[in-house]
């Protein structure tokens, strides 16, 4: 009988978009999941790290986190591997992992974890167990599932969780600690997975794009892990911390970021998020494929050269999450501003975008003295691209500037 996984990642639970809380559309895509996994009967699920979006993440995130994957593991009987990511603390990851072990939970929280032997009951079996490795055996399949687990390393996690020296470098130590667990145990009698959360790339290949918001995994290339470290053994590689989905190739087998199940910033926009499932057997290729999440709100970036155009669209289309350009000559007025907030509930951001013949810069020199008005105008434009301020600001502007003048005599 073949082994059937369910792959996804970076779920940042708590996060939000600027103001805007994404926790009731977080609660939906994680029911999609949980109801993705049964109707495809996978045996075991990975989430691969950036569970949370902070190291102290809000109470009802944390409770989020625990209820979705209890449900994952089916009463005990589907083992759910959860990881840290770089956005996730160590010590919170681990701090459950006495009670989760009996619902079938296994959480990673640092690289070196150290995996023990046991059995939830009437569940799977851990029969085999190392620092950053276990052997699972499930009820109904006649060969185990061997996991080499890396929660997220970088130089500085390497040397505090495993005494390694910082200079050695992150590929070189990770391409020795994966070879060892893979020579020792990953023969091919088994399913052989590695499980990581990091910034891995092709040797030679293209730069992979880091979503905005993320904290930096890479100074240069510093923490650049290369596919080639992957051990033989691996019929394939499940990765978290890139949001889009993406094989990366170098490898024998499938190397895959799953995506993040939201978009979690306009940089994303436009983007399918997923889920991998993959079917493993031993001594045979991986066979996976991606189904799309249809949860969340949609996030789309828009254009108009008219307030009123802006609306309208606005009007029409409600159910999204909006970062709104107005191209213009002048400032927006403060009743402007108000009817294209009013005409939506959710604009996240509203750009001004200057369209201005005349360039401040290259403006002749006048030897005059300038009027106060004339010197508010030209430092607006100088903190604010170019753009003039509206008539409504300058009024404004005199009206404190007399309240402050009539104060002053």
């Amino acid at each position: 009988m073949s082994l059937k996984i369910l792959h996804t990642a970076d779920w940042h639970l708590g996060k939000r978009l600027d103001y805007f809380s994404r926790f009731d559309e977080q609660k939906e895509v994680l029911d999609e999941i949980v109801q993705i996994a049964d109707q495809e009967q996978v045996d075991l699920v990975i989430v691969a790290g950036d569970l949370f979006d902070a190291f102290n993440p809000p109470v009802e995130a944390i409770e989020l986190l625990y209820k979705t994957l209890k449900r994952l593991t089916k009463n005990g009987s589907r083992p759910v591997i959860a990881i840290a990511g770089n956005h996730d603390s160590p010590d919170r990851v681990d701090a459950p992992d006495s009670l989760a072990r009996d619902c079938g939970i296994i959480f990673a929280g640092k690289p070196n974890m150290k995996f023990n032997p046991y059995q939830v009951e009437g569940g799977f079996e851990i029969t085999k167990g190392d620092i950053g490795f276990l052997e699972i055996k499930l009820l109904g399949h006649d060969f185990p599932i061997r996991l080499i687990i890396t929660a997220f390393a970088n130089e500085h996690r390497l040397k505090e969780y495993l005494g390694e020296d910082e200079q050695i470098g992150l590929n070189e130590v990770l391409s020795k600690k994966w070879s060892s667990l893979a020579d020792l145990y990953c023969d091919d009698q088994g399913a052989n997975i590695l499980v990581s959360h990091l910034y891995m790339n092709k040797k030679g290949g293209p730069v992979l794009e880091e979503p905005d918001g993320e904290k930096p995994l890479r100074i240069g290339f510093a923490d650049t892990v290369y596919t080639e470290c992957i051990p033989p053994q691996i019929q394939y590689t499940a990765l978290g911390h890139l949001h889009r989905y993406q094989e990366v190739g170098g490898h024998r087998a499938p190397v895959i970021y799953s995506s993040s199940p939201l978009c979690y910033s306009f940089s994303e926009a436009g983007q399918d998020k997923k889920v991998v499932t993959v079917t493993l057997e031993p001594h045979k290729e991986a066979v996976y494929k991606t189904i799309n999440i249809q949860s969340g709100k949609k996030l789309i970036r828009k254009k108009f050269h008219s307030v009123t155009d802006a609306i309208d669209w606005l009007t029409v289309n409600q159910d999204c999450l909006v970062e709104l350009t107005l191209v213009s000559e002048t400032s927006l007025t403060q009743g402007e501003k108000k009817r294209i907030e009013d005409s939506h509930p959710g604009i996240i951001y509203i750009i001004p975008e200057v369209n201005s013949s005349a360039i401040y810069q290259n403006e002749p020199i006048s030897r005059r003295s300038k009027s106060i008005n004339e010197n508010f105008s030209d430092y607006f434009r100088y903190r604010n691209n170019d753009q003039s301020p509206s008539e409504e600001l300058i009024a404004l502007f005199n009206e404190v500037l007399g309240t402050q003048t009539e104060k002053e005599n």
